[in-house]
């Protein structure tokens, strides 16, 4: 289905001209038309699928069409991490490029003076607040944020937000709402604790669920059976025989990312950490950094794992086995987009192989066990793999560098794309308030400036 099927707006339509998206994906194709009914959505896809616009899209489309009072907060979209409301407040900023909508993001991590800029910007009002809990709630406790007038509520990632332990931060932001409003739920699993979420906040919701999609067909899995102490030797072969280029190491604690990171830096190999010690600004340092190519490897927590836009990654390893099944698809997930190719290798130490076994029951199918180096010594039993047994010589594993840039509507940067012979920017409402440097003192202004 095209978007000029199922929404009217010219100067939205205008927008997704410009930036090239003209074929609604699923999600977006069965939630937009319940969103612009009015219904409340239970929305189940995983990340990659374009939900960020299926939600973005009719809220701007009814913000505008409906004439919403500019001097309100009109939509809360709550986000698990920063940088996941940094890369939501982008996307708004495309879509609504050509109308007078205004956002914001909020979120911690930040000094004072950006802080003071959030605070500002909260008391002049902004269309779409784009918000972490936690700071969100700081601001409530000051006194100064009117959420009284929301008409839309979002909640992107529920199940991450839970799993994070946000669900008191969420239940005290919706004490501050009105009873009546509009409530989007979305979620890339369906735990009983969001079904158990979902009938509290929600009001006879549509249903929309997209299967849970198996990790890309040109993904090529593998995995070693190693104990702990050998998967720093394995992961310094592979990266002697091939090089890295773009690489993501997912690790299971802030404190593995760090020494493994220092373990790598003595190989001579341009690594970076990503973990939630680092300040805000350190964080989109080392994004920049790995998408510009002067990083090869980023180290990294979970933090990344899900709804962050890193093109072309050449290989994800999981060096640890992650904690739940749908964790292992959403890491590798940031590789083989686009309809490319890119490789995946898991480290499974003898603790973590009854986790493996629940993401092969995941995947429906048993991924392939690559040879430990013989010098490396004695590895453990996996149970259909032989016993113990001494690993055979091998290649190391490494795979391709290929990759690609994401295809789907949700994880384009609007700002690089071509005009359409518009000589100005249409809709001279609300000044965009979503940037955290240089304009969030406009979000109640009067003037609209491209986004930077």
């Amino acid at each position: 289905m095209r978007f000029d099927e199922i929404l009217t707006n010219d100067d939205l339509l205008d927008a997704l001209y410009d930036m090239h998206f003209d074929e609604c994906t699923p999600i977006q194709e069965l939630a937009i038309p319940p969103v612009l009914e009015g219904r409340d959505l239970l929305a189940v896809a995983q990340t990659g699928t374009g939900k960020t616009a299926a939600y973005l899209l009719p809220v701007i489309e009814r913000l505008v069409n409906d004439n919403y009072p500019q001097e309100n907060v009109n939509c809360v979209v709550m986000a698990p991490t920063r940088e996941l409301a940094q890369q939501i407040d982008r996307q708004m900023q495309g879509f609504s490029y050509f109308m007078p909508v205004s956002s914001m993001a909020i979120y911690g991590g930040t000094d004072g003076h950006t802080y003071e800029q959030q605070r500002k910007g909260l008391k002049m009002g902004a269309d779409v607040v784009i918000a972490t809990p936690g700071r969100l709630l700081a601001h409530l406790s000051m006194g100064y944020v009117d959420l009284s007038k929301v008409s839309f509520f979002i909640l992107d990632e529920a199940d991450r937000m839970l799993d994070m332990g946000f669900i008191d931060d969420i239940m005290q932001i919706i004490g501050h709402l009105p009873k009546e409003r509009q409530t989007l739920l979305f979620s890339a699993t369906m735990p009983p604790k969001i079904q158990q979420l979902a009938d509290r906040i929600l009001n006879n919701p549509a249903e929309v669920k997209i299967a849970v999609s198996k990790p890309a067909e040109k993904i090529k899995q593998g995995a070693y059976v190693c104990y702990e102490t050998q998967k720093l030797p394995i992961l310094e072969r592979m990266f002697k025989e091939n090089p890295p280029q773009r690489v993501i190491i997912f690790s299971s604690s802030k404190l593995k990312v760090k020494e493994l990171a220092r373990s790598l830096r003595r190989l001579n190999i341009k690594v970076a950490e990503m973990h939630s010690d680092l300040e805000q600004t350190a964080r989109e340092e080392v994004m920049l950094k790995f998408k510009a190519g002067r990083v090869n490897v980023v180290v990294a927590t979970d933090i990344i794992s899900r709804g962050i836009d890193i093109d072309n990654i050449e290989t994800v390893i999981n060096y640890d086995v992650p904690h739940e099944a749908e964790d292992y698809v959403h890491r590798i997930g940031r590789t083989a987009r686009a309809d490319k190719e890119g490789s995946a290798f898991t480290f499974i130490s003898e603790k973590e192989r009854s986790r493996f076994r629940d993401i092969e029951r995941l995947l429906e199918k048993e991924v392939e066990k690559l040879p430990v180096p013989d010098d490396l010594g004695e590895t453990p039993d996996y149970g259909n793999i032989g016993k113990g047994g001494r690993g055979r010589k091998g290649n190391g594993g490494h795979a391709s560098r290929r990759g690609g840039k994401p295809a789907d509507a949700d994880k384009k940067d609007p700002r690089n794309r071509g005009r359409r012979g518009k000589g100005h920017r249409r809709g001279s409402g609300k000044g965009h308030a979503g940037r955290t440097e240089g304009n969030m003192n406009n979000a109640g202004g009067k003037t609209a400036e491209k986004p930077a």
